[in-house]
């Protein structure tokens, strides 16, 4: 009964796209529930993928979303790696820290005193002028 239909488990795309650095990784990330095929949640490795599919993997800090363009054969270099999906993550939002840090820019010199004028600013607290050496 063979529907002409190509799949593949999910835990050897995953392993072949390079998302993972091992297949029993990838195994415990399907099988922990952090990975939805055609927004259905999956639980275990051995479910069949197949090409259309769209892919979203919840990592630690980052959430995937791939659209299987290829099943692999093997696990290649990151560039045919690339050639199994089409990448449809949404670019990150830019964080407040990463705005702040960007709105906060000092003129040059402005920032921590050098060893020199730490000196000076010594010697002014002992009763010097500071500029005796300069």
């Amino acid at each position: 009964m063979n529907t002409g239909v190509q799949k593949q488990r999910i835990d050897k795309w995953l392993f072949f796209t390079r998302v993972v650095k091992s297949r029993s990784l990838a195994a415990k990330l399907a099988a922990g529930g952090r990975v939805r095929i055609n927004r259905d949640k999956i639980d275990q490795a051995s479910y069949g993928l197949k090409i259309g599919d769209v892919v979203m993997i919840t990592l630690d800090r980052r959430i995937l979303i791939y659209k299987v363009k290829d099943l692999g054969e093997r696990r290649g270099s990151f560039p045919e790696a690339q050639l199994l999906y089409e990448d449809l993550t949404p670019p990150p939002e830019p964080s407040e820290q990463q705005t702040m840090a960007v709105a906060e820019k000092r003129d040059a010199g402005s920032g921590r005193p050098t060893k020199r004028d730490r000196r000076i600013t010594e010697r002014l607290k002992q009763g010097g002028s500071g500029f005796d050496e300069i």
